[in-house]
């Protein structure tokens, strides 16, 4: 994203996780999570509902439960669509 001068913030991190889930792009989706984490940019239900989904979709049951701790450790609000995911 840094090579795009794209402002860096939870909504555009946001689309691009969302985008990944879509298509189906799991790890991309995850080192883009992570990225946020590197630059300070805050992370929501959104962000992690889309990284959970992503990681549905690529079978990676363990890596979403990983996922689904580190939102209540980063205190972050589980919602119907957290769940659902």
């Amino acid at each position: 994203m840094a090579d795009c001068r794209v402002e860096r913030n939870t909504i555009t991190y946001n689309a691009a996780v969302s985008a990944c889930e879509k298509c189906e792009q799991w790890v991309q989706a995850l080192l883009l999570l992570r990225e946020m984490a590197d630059c300070r940019v805050e992370r929501n239900t959104i962000t992690y509902s889309a990284a959970l989904s992503a990681c549905e979709k690529g079978e990676q049951w363990v890596r979403a439960l990983q996922l689904f701790r580190e939102m209540a450790d980063s205190r972050v609000e589980r919602n119907t669509i957290t769940y659902n995911a």
